[in-house]
């Protein structure tokens, strides 16, 4: 794919296309993205652990794009936030809870990037 794995750290990687990312995230990722209630057991297998990432073109579509998902029969799990990576995101499910992310590479001005914890 164009551009490799362009998202990377200890607790995640991903493959990225044109408009849409495909990613994989360690056990330390679930809390991070507001999801820890679906973070496996110590030892166990984990049912998914790879979620789509939409990649709208700015961070005001990020916003824009976010807020139907109630209305249209999803949640949200995560209102936009900056990502340690300086990306724009937020953290969705859609009807039979399948999560997915809505990501821009960029952040609003004056929001600065979030640090992962130590």
């Amino acid at each position: 794919m164009p551009g490799g794995v362009v998202h990377r750290s200890p607790i995640y990687r991903c493959t990225q296309a044109t408009s849409f990312e495909l990613g994989f995230h360690a056990a330390p990722a679930y809390a991070l993205l507001g999801v820890a209630d679906r973070a496996p057991a110590p030892l166990q297998t984990s049912p998914v652990t790879s979620y789509a990432t939409f990649t709208p073109g700015s961070c005001a579509e990020v916003d824009a794009l976010s807020r139907p998902a109630a209305a249209l029969g999803g949640r949200i799990i995560k209102s936009p936030y900056p990502t340690c990576y300086g990306l724009w995101q937020a953290v969705l499910a859609d009807p039979e809870n399948n999560m997915f992310r809505l990501s821009f590479k960029g952040l609003p001005e004056g929001v600065a990037a979030s640090k992962l914890p130590a």
